[in-house]
């Protein structure tokens, strides 16, 4: 018998919540971004130079460093932020580039399409009286149907044409 009204009140008590549980329904959601990125072998992953990168790199015996940021397009939507092309979440991300910085310049951006990814690329400079010395930094955008990228790398003035290369090979390397 008492095995009989363990049962009886298991049983019960299996179908109330199954009953509860089955008026709620359920929307699958993915949580984080994942994309691939190759970076020069003489530079190491950090993660003291910026909070809202995906990841960041350096060398500080070369002083160069980097970071790549990326906004989804579906959290930037929900922000009521659409970019109609990469050029114009490019302008908007660059209008405000280091725009109080001391002698700043930034170049003409060159446009490249690859497969299906559109990217963005342009050189912007300031001068730091801190350091007494002009940084540069190499800005790369990404495109991909879901997401855009925002790819920095700096280092000193004089060393841009020394690095510029291996800064551009990290922008066209990302994949999803």
């Amino acid at each position: 018998m008492k095995t009989a009204v363990t049962s009886l009140f298991l049983t019960a008590s299996l179908l109330m919540s199954t009953a509860f549980f089955a008026q709620t329904t359920m929307k699958e959601y993915k949580a984080g971004h994942t994309f691939n990125i190759s970076i020069p072998d003489y530079m190491a992953k950090t993660a003291d130079l910026n909070s809202s990168a995906a990841i960041q790199y350096k060398n500080e015996v070369k002083d160069i460093y980097g970071i790549v940021i990326f906004d989804t397009k579906e959290e930037l939507g929900l922000l009521d932020m659409n970019y109609t092309s990469i050029s114009d979440f490019y302008e908007d991300f660059i209008k405000d580039f280091l725009k109080d910085e001391e002698k700043r310049t930034v170049s003409k951006s060159k446009s490249t399409k690859k497969g299906d990814m559109n990217f963005i690329e342009s050189d912007a400079s300031y001068y730091d009286k801190e350091i007494n010395n002009s940084i540069y930094y190499f800005v790369g955008i990404v495109e991909t149907k879901t997401t855009f990228y925002k790819v920095l790398s700096w280092s000193s003035l004089q060393d841009k044409d020394k690095y510029k290369a291996d800064f551009q090979k990290i922008l066209y390397s990302i994949k999803e």
